[in-house]
Parts: C-alpha cells; sequence; structure tokens
C-alpha cells in the first residue's frame, strides 16, 4: 500500500482468485468495516486500486474470493480478514478464537469453509509515510574478519538495565539508547545481530499455557517491524526501528537481521488463513504433491515457503531490499537457510535464490549468513553453501565444547576449527570468513549455564522437559546448578574464560551471545523460546565473579583486535610468499607435533605458534600490517603441562598476554612454562616484525 501525498495506490498478487476486496477500518479492534473497495486484475495477477483521500495511519486488510478445494490446494475464504503481504506496520494482535478457523469439518469428517467474519480477531494493516531524516548515515562496513557479532533479544537486553529509561525498556528506543550503546562498544562489538524483528505471531498453543514466542521465530509480515518492540504501535514502529539503526550507526554498530523466511505462523492444513493462506495458498505454499491438502514441512513447524514460485521469491527478495534499502540494516541471518534453496526436494548449491541475491547490486553486498540447516532429508547442508555467504559453524561450538570439557579425541578436529575450518569452506573458495564460530547462541544453554548444568531444565516450558537438545556437550563441574562451593565456582569461572578466550583467538567471524560477558544465566533452560520473563532477559546487577568476567572479555577482544595475525582472510600465505610459514603446531617438549601425536586420543594439550610474518591483512599503503607472532597454548586436560617455549626470534623475547588460569610466570632460564588444568596461555613475540621465515 504506497501512498503518494494524495491517495493510496492498493497492490496484492493472486493468480487464483476470482475477486479481491480491499477492506478500510478505523480502528484496529473494529469488527465492521468502514468502507470496501473492490480491486481490478491487472498484469502478473496483480490485483489494484488507487483510493484518492486516503494516507498515513490508514487501516486495512483483504478479503480475496476463489475456490475453496483443499484437496486441489486451494484455500479460499471471503470470510477471513486477510493480512497483505507487503504491509509495512501492523495494529492491534491476533486474538486466538474461533472465528479465526478457516473451515469447519461436518460429522462425516467433510471439510466446507467456516463462514464467520474473523476481522474482529486479526490484525489490521497500516498505510505509513516511510519518510525519515537519516541525515549522514552511512553503513560502517566493517570486513568481517574484523567483526565481533553480538547475537541479542531487542527485548531482553533492556528490559532489566536500571539505566535505561523504563518508558523505553523492552523497546527499538531501550537498544538504542545511551547505556547500551555504551557497554556494547566497551565491549568492542561491531554488529548486533538481533532475534527476528519482522512482525511475528504468538502460537495457540502457547497462549492457552499462559506463554509466548518470545524469540519471534513465528513470522507472519516480513515486511512490517515487531510492534510490540516499539512505543507507538500506529505506524512509528516504522520510524522507532530506523531510529534504532541509526543511533547504531553512528556508534559505528552493524545491524543484522535474524530472519524467517522459510516458513509463516499460519502453520499446517489446520492452521487459521489470515495472510498467504488465504491469498493464495498454491502459490506461496510447498504442497504434498500427492494431496495438496497437506503441507510439505521441512521447516518443523507445519508448513514451508514455496520459494520456487516466482511470486513467493519476489516476496522474500523484496522484503530483504526494503531492509536493507529503507530501513538500512547490513545483513541478514537466515533461519533454516537451506529451505530457500531446496529445488523440487533436494538442497541445490547453484539454486536461483543464490544466484538472484549474487546479482542483485544491493543484496551481494550486505552480510549473508546462513543457519545451514532445516528440519527436512538431508537438512544438515554445514560448508555447502556458495561463495559471498557465511555460516554458522555448529562443528566449531561442539569441538571447542568438547575439547574443554576433557573428551577424548579432540586435539585434531580443535587445531581444524582454531584455523578457520578450511576442511569445510576451502573447496567453495571461501576464506576463514565463511565460519561464524560460537560457542553459545539463543539456542541452548548460556555461557554460565553450559559450565553449571549437565542436564538441560526446560520445565517451565510445560512441556515435561522433553524440548530442546539433549546432547549439549556440557558439564557441571561437580554440582548441578548454582553452588557456593569455591572450587566450583573457581573451575566454572575458568571455563568460561577458556570459551571466551578461544572464540576470540580462532580464524573466523567471532559471534559472542548477549549476556554471556555477564555471567546470564537461563536456569538450565535451554530452549527458551517461550519465557519472556527474567529467564531471557539479561540481569545487569553483577557480583565480583561476572564482573571479572566481563572485564576479561574486554580484554581478550582487545587482544583480538590488535594482533592481525588473528584476523586471516585467507587460509594459505598470499601468491608470491612461498615458503612463509603460517602456523606450526607444537607439544609440550616444544617439537612439532607428530602423527601420532594427532591421533592420540589421550592428548589433552597443544600448542599452535602463528607466523606474525604470514599475515594476510594490507594497511592503507598496500604494505602487509606489522604483526607480531603469538603462541598459544591450550591443556584441556586434568593435569598441569610443562611447555618449553621455542626460542624468540631475531633475539626477541616472549611475553604472557593471558592465562584464564591467573597465572603468567615465565622460568627466563628455562623457558619453561607450566600450563594449569583446563586453562590456555596466550604468548606474544615481542619487538620488530622480522622477515618471512622458511617453513622448516
Amino acid at each position: 500500500a504506497t501512498w503518494d501525498g494524495q491517495g493510496v495506490n492498493f497492490a496484492l498478487f493472486s493468480e487464483n482468485a476470482t475477486a479481491v476486496d480491499l477492506c478500510l477500518f478505523d480502528r484496529d479492534d473494529g469488527e465492521r468495516e468502514s468502507g470496501r473497495v473492490p480491486l481490478d486484475r491487472g498484469d502478473g495477477n496483480v490485483w489494484n486500486a488507487y483510493v484518492a483521500g486516503l494516507g498515513p495511519g490508514q487501516l486495512y486488510g483483504y478479503r480475496v474470493h476463489g475456490p475453496y478445494d483443499p484437496h486441489a490446494g486451494q484455500r479460499f475464504n471471503p470470510a477471513k480478514l486477510l493480512l497483505d503481504p507487503y504491509a509495512r506496520a501492523m495494529s492491534g494482535r491476533l486474538s486466538w478464537q474461533e472465528p479465526l478457523a478457516g473451515y469447519q469439518l461436518d460429522e462425516g469428517g467433510a471439510e466446507s469453509p467456516d463462514g464467520t467474519d474473523s476481522a474482529p480477531c486479526v490484525s489490521k494493516c497500516i498505510v505509513v509515510d516511510g519518510s525519515f531524516d537519516w541525515e549522514d548515515d552511512r553503513p560502517p562496513g566493517t570486513h568481517l574478519n574484523d567483526s565481533l557479532i553480538y547475537e541479542c533479544h531487542v527485548k531482553g537486553m533492556t528490559m532489566r538495565h536500571p539505566d535505561v529509561p523504563e518508558e523505553i525498556r523492552g523497546k527499538y528506543l531501550g537498544m538504542a539508547s545511551e547505556p547500551i550503546i555504551e557497554h556494547l562498544l566497551s565491549l568492542g562489538v561491531t554488529a548486533v545481530e538481533l532475534l527476528p524483528v519482522h512482525q511475528w505471531l504468538d502460537e495457540g498453543h502457547l497462549i492457552s499455557k499462559s506463554l509466548v514466542n518470545y524469540w519471534g521465530y513465528s513470522s507472519a509480515a516480513f515486511f512490517a517491524p515487531e510492534a510490540r518492540y516499539a512505543v507507538q504501535t500506529t505506524g512509528e514502529q516504522v520510524s522507532e526501528f530506523k531510529s534504532m539503526v541509526k543511533a547504531l550507526h553512528r556508534a559505528g554498530i552493524e545491524v543484522i537481521l535474524d530472519v524467517v523466511y522459510n516458513h509463516t505462523a499460519e502453520g499446517n492444513h489446520r492452521g487459521p488463513p489470515f495472510s498467504l493462506k488465504g491469498v493464495d495458498n498454491r502459490s506461496y505454499y510447498r504442497l504434498e504433491p500427492a494431496d495438496p491438502r497437506y503441507y510439505m514441512d521441512f521447516t518443523g513447524t507445519g508448513n514451508t515457503v514455496k520459494i520456487i514460485h516466482p511470486r513467493a521469491m519476489d516476496l522474500v527478495l523484496d522484503s530483504l531490499r526494503y531492509w536493507a534499502t529503507e530501513m538500512h540494516v547490513d545483513g541478514f541471518r537466515f533461519d533454516l537457510a537451506p529451505v530457500l534453496a531446496r529445488g523440487a526436494f533436494e538442497f541445490d548449491p547453484m539454486a536461483p535464490f543464490f544466484s538472484l541475491i549474487r546479482e542483485d547490486p544491493v543484496l551481494s553486498g550486505l552480510k549473508l549468513i546462513a543457519e545451514p540447516w532445516d528440519a527436512g532429508p538431508e537438512g544438515y547442508q554445514l560448508g555447502r553453501f556458495p561463495a559471498g555467504w557465511s555460516e554458522w559453524n555448529d562443528r566449531y561450538r561442539d569441538t571447542v565444547r568438547r575439547f574443554w570439557r576433557g573428551d577424548t579425541g579432540q586435539v585434531s578436529e580443535l587445531a581444524t576449527r582454531l584455523c578457520g575450518s578450511s576442511d569445510l569452506y576451502e573447496r567453495t573458495n571461501r576464506g576463514p570468513s565463511a565460519s561464524v564460530n560460537f560457542v553459545t547462541s539463543h539456542d541452548g544453554f548460556t555461557l554460565h549455564d553450559l559450565v553449571s548444568y549437565s542436564k538441560k531444565d526446560n520445565w517451565p516450558n510445560l512441556e515435561q522437559n522433553r524440548d530442546g537438545h539433549d546432547l549439549n556437550y556440557s558439564s557441571n563441574w561437580g554440582k548441578e546448578g548454582p553452588s557456593q562451593s569455591p572450587r566450583v565456582r573457581q573451575i566454572r569461572e575458568r571455563i568460561k574464560r577458556n570459551f571466551i578466550a578461544t572464540l576470540m583467538l580462532s580464524q573466523g567471524v567471532r559471534m559472542l551471545l548477549g549476556g554471556d560477558e555477564l555471567g546470564r544465566s537461563q536456569n538450565g533452560n535451554n530452549n527458551a523460546y517461550c519465557q519472556d520473563n527474567e529467564i531471557s532477559w539479561v540481569d545487569w546487577q553483577l557480583e565480583p565473579d561476572e564482573t571479572e568476567l566481563l572485564e576479561f572479555t574486554r580484554e581478550v577482544v582487545a587482544i583480538f583486535r590488535s594482533h592481525p595475525v588473528l584476523r586471516r582472510r585467507t587460509f594459505r600465505p598470499s601468491p608470491g610468499a612461498d615458503g612463509i610459514e603460517t602456523v606450526r603446531w607444537l607439544r609440550p617438549d616444544g617439537m612439532q607435533m607428530a602423527k601420532r601425536d594427532w591421533d592420540d586420543p589421550n592428548n589433552h594439550v597443544l600448542g599452535m605458534l602463528l607466523y606474525g610474518e604470514a599475515v594476510d591483512i594490507v594497511g592503507e599503503d598496500g604494505e602487509p600490517l606489522p604483526a607480531n607472532s603469538l603462541l598459544l597454548l591450550l591443556n584441556g586436560g586434568r593435569s598441569s603441562r610443562d611447555f618449553i617455549v621455542p626460542d624468540a626470534t631475531g633475539g626477541r623475547s616472549w611475553q604472557v598476554l593471558l592465562n584464564t588460569a591467573g597465572r603468567s610466570d615465565v622460568e627466563p632460564d628455562e623457558k619453561v612454562l607450566s600450563v594449569q588444568p583446563h586453562s590456555l596461555v596466550l604468548l606474544q613475540e615481542d619487538g620488530p616484525a622480522q622477515p618471512p621465515q622458511q617453513a622448516g
């Protein structure tokens, strides 16, 4: 619905409709329409009407006429008010009541359309004025290898922050408030990755339990910012979202959106028609070929968007362009991304979705991050996305967790993950920036709970603790849940420091779960998707241990920032640099790792020497940035290990930058450093950079 200053042009695609009515409302909870306008079918099956005199703030919806024949994939029912798939803002909340039902069953089980008007239960679309004073807003443009992505929830970040004004807590404006931006900058965050902000709906089964879909992975409108995050909700949610982006950009922080285009909140064949299902079910959803009454479900939510249909593809791409051009976001993380690249059935690395984005002058320059798995057959596609895409690397997550838990046989795998996972990404001509490394995310334990619980505790979700992952590679380190034992608390804090340090010292893109740096706990809940309360909200009142963890996180981020050798953009030395050694793997005796060391399942120690001479980042003059060599020593075992520190080059010396055990003494004569159990030590070679070293 586009306002031109004199009136509004309304347009809706429906290939199989026989008629379309525009319904106008004066109130968002209105049962009665203030007007109804029939639309004319235009080119490409786009129905149009121009209504003079209407403007921003006008509430509307559609009623679409056509055959009701579920076994042919047709579910038209003009008794049901429908949302505009391209609506820029929504007003009111969907109410799960009987009028929402799309059909009714007779005594024999036959299905017929339900004739009850659903308008009282359905949100209304809002015509908006998209003008906004962006001033000199510019995208920060941080290179992925230099990025620290901070995954967080708009509401959860600010609801408990004492310095955020109460009226904007939990809102877009709260996310852009000075206390939050100051915290992000103090951490060295370059991008926030926001959990879904598309308008979504709370599922009926959650509402019946007095719960909500807190995470928001239940999209209802791909263009509309979620209204519950806005102070004013009569269309101003658009400008408030823009104000948030503008403020974050001014601070040099990018905005990445977690987007859900793989399914919608309309569910399976039993779900209510309030948007695409009633607009043109057969065009917008994947239906079972043998019986189109039912939906193909590659998402585990009941339906799958039919991205292979040209108009469904247009809907997704137009939404992405809108958020990039009109809302100024810097990138997207695609939920269950393989769905968007499935052909008739299987995942296709050459899918049209990828090629259309690659050829798009706007979208091709954004940060594109895939969750590389879905719930369908052969849905795990880690490493198979094309050039230009990064991927959440769950193999990194699991390997790092297992190594620091003390699992056997992890050293070889850990070395590969520390260096950017070339085994996964080099074959598609991508570098370390293809790997988004993380230890924790919204889906699973927080960092604190990862070291405090051996088993999930999801009972507050009211699903009998059946939901959420069972395989977490976690450990409680002596006692399940909270502990006052100094010994238990000490080892837990050390392991948390190990996780954060490992993440920041690994090649690739670093992603930190918001609140982990503060010791945030969800009381063992590893699937808090429905907990819009203090279980999920960040607690800003810090205990001494939490303050120390925050300071440690800032320290290790500063190390990653100041050492170009930790931010490599390629897996191999650049052309013409033959003989330069990028990394050397060391045993505790100072010798290089041999095959028997890699193959030893009981080996829990590893030394990684990163040569500063092999840095592949250049400065403004085109010359490689000066970089010191680093030596990382990791001990995932239960006993302390003495490492013989190799001689520094050119008469230089080693300086300890980091020790998660809190000790930093190196014997100057014997060159021996004792690495405590379950700890890591990072050393820097002091002095000016030397000529490239030949491989030994």
